[in-house]
């Protein structure tokens, strides 16, 4: 039985990671800020991320917040797994990382350096974004009278339980570097999949696309943060919204 520490173990992804590696028989600790007996705030570190990982064969780091503090997070996770010797180091990352100039993927692509470099054993998994993601992008915009998009952009969401089933495949295995990325099963425009979320709350809405400026925006329309030529997810958005 393999001791696999989860951070970000309540969160949508980390909790199914934790499920799907318990029902394959393994020890499984949950580290998030509130879900004792592992609660750590991995910006400060401490005694109580020591004990966490100490005794871990794998860790898979699923924590991440957009309002920052990521890059922190890595490195005191990083020198406790040194100190305790953990063998490999499992971390989710997204696709565009490399090629879109927004914050919150900078600082995404600055933790894989650091894994990189942490001298541990290491596996790196990027995804496109869960439809999670893109839902709670469309209910924000569908707030008002007036559903407002932005202009030429395209997504390709992925179902986040096959992201966890293969990280529990990747947490099992040996350290693989970077590995394949996994894409959603359809690029999809942003306004296609606005129409399939109003349907689906059988709202009415006027769709408007606005253009936008600056190097992210133009990323994005370039559409750097997608795979279409590794589109090996098969949830559809559709059948995400169907199960709410």
């Amino acid at each position: 039985m393999t001791t696999i520490l989860v951070t970000g173990g309540t969160g949508t992804l980390g909790r199914l990671v934790a499920e799907r590696l318990r029902g394959d028989g393994h020890e499984v600790r949950v580290l998030s800020r509130k879900a004792e007996p592992y609660a750590v705030d991995l910006r400060e570190g401490g005694p109580a991320l020591d004990r966490a990982v100490d005794g871990a064969d794998v860790i898979v780091h699923c924590a991440s917040s957009p309002r920052g503090g990521d890059e922190e997070a890595a490195r005191n996770l990083i020198a406790a797994a040194r100190r305790a010797g953990v063998p490999h180091l499992v971390y989710i990352s997204i696709v565009g990382v490399d090629r879109v100039p927004f914050g919150y993927y900078k600082a995404k692509l600055a933790v894989e350096r650091l894994i990189e470099e942490s001298g541990l054993g290491w596996t790196v998994l990027r995804t496109t974004q869960f439809h999670e993601f893109v839902h709670d992008i469309l209910r924000t915009f569908a707030k008002s009278p007036v559903m407002p998009l932005p202009a030429g952009l395209d997504d390709q969401p992925i179902e986040v339980s096959e992201v966890a089933g293969r990280l529990a495949e990747l947490a099992v295995g040996p350290p693989a570097g970077r590995v394949p990325v996994m894409g959603g099963p359809e690029v999809r425009t942003f306004r296609d999949l606005a129409r399939a979320y109003l349907r689906a709350e059988g709202r009415r809405r006027a769709v408007v696309s606005v253009p936008l400026a600056g190097k992210t925006y133009r990323a994005f329309r370039a559409g750097g943060h997608l795979a279409p030529e590794q589109a090996v997810g098969k949830g559809t958005f559709e059948e995400f919204l169907a199960r709410r």
